[in-house]
């Protein structure tokens, strides 16, 4: 059973650790973005949100124990790009989901988002949203987690892709919740 917990402080050397991981099976197999996570300590940035009590930063691991994915999760759509009805809706959003490349075959950046609908219907949530910046990601979210296209906007001067999907409890999930952040 994949295990979904809050990340703790004690997990960034891990969360870094595994940020660079995927930045260099980014730049391996030429997919955009490798390089700029690499660059200026962007990595240790990202990674200092785990445990930093800003951010709301879960944590993925396998069935072995090993931390194989990192997405933050907040009870806030964003202003930028939703419009002020849907921001009313209850949801949560998705944001920042790093996983492990070693790991592609499990999916976890999938189990994080199926887990993130269930864990949204559970508290009383009607949507989970998400954004990205890359046209691959809007199709794998689409045509692999079930997300879809809402809004596509502008955010720093690059295209920003917005989706959702109503959140709904998926009992055939192999991901269970750790609330109290314990360390598996």
């Amino acid at each position: 059973m994949y295990v979904m917990r809050p990340a703790t402080a004690h997990d960034r050397a891990a969360y870094a650790d595994l940020i660079r991981a995927r930045a260099a099976w980014m730049l391996r197999t030429g997919k955009a973005g490798g390089a700029d996570l690499l660059e200026d300590g962007r990595t240790e940035q990202i990674a200092a949100q785990a445990g930093n009590g800003h951010t709301p930063v879960w944590a993925l691991s396998s069935p072995e124990g090993e931390l194989i994915g990192f997405t933050s999760l907040y009870d806030q759509t964003p202003e930028w790009g939703w419009t002020d009805t849907e921001r009313a809706e209850p949801a949560l959003f998705l944001a920042t989901t790093f996983t492990h490349p070693d790991h592609r075959a499990a999916k976890p950046g999938t189990l994080m988002a199926w887990w993130a609908l269930a864990h949204a219907a559970r508290a009383g949530k009607l949507w989970v949203r998400r954004g990205c910046g890359h046209p691959g990601l809007v199709r794998y979210y689409r045509d692999h987690q079930g997300f879809d296209l809402i809004h596509e906007t502008e955010r720093g001067g690059h295209p920003a892709y917005l989706l959702a999907r109503k959140a709904e409890e998926l009992n055939h999930l192999p991901v269970t919740t750790d609330s109290a952040g314990t360390c598996t």
